[in-house]
């Protein structure tokens, strides 16, 4: 399996919706097209939020993983 580097990382631990989704829209528009973006998040609706934003934008959600009941997003910036 390929290693991902990540460009930029985002804690938005504690944080309820929508806030790691906006939190997440702001850095993502401070990177360059293609770079990487982790967001640690504890609201299980941003596993929703996330994929729902992707699916609606230039942006790809690589992978959403839960370790201990903080989901982990990877996006990567679209054009």
């Amino acid at each position: 399996m390929t290693e991902i580097q990540i460009d930029k990382s985002l804690d938005a631990t504690g944080l309820s919706c929508p806030l790691p989704l906006l939190k997440a829209k702001q850095a993502l528009h401070a990177l360059q097209p293609g770079q990487v973006l982790e967001v640690r998040a504890t609201d299980a609706g941003s596993v929703r939020d996330f994929k729902a934003y992707a699916d609606l934008s230039s942006h790809e959600l690589i992978s959403t993983v839960e370790i201990d009941q903080v989901y982990i997003h990877l996006l990567r910036r679209g054009d």
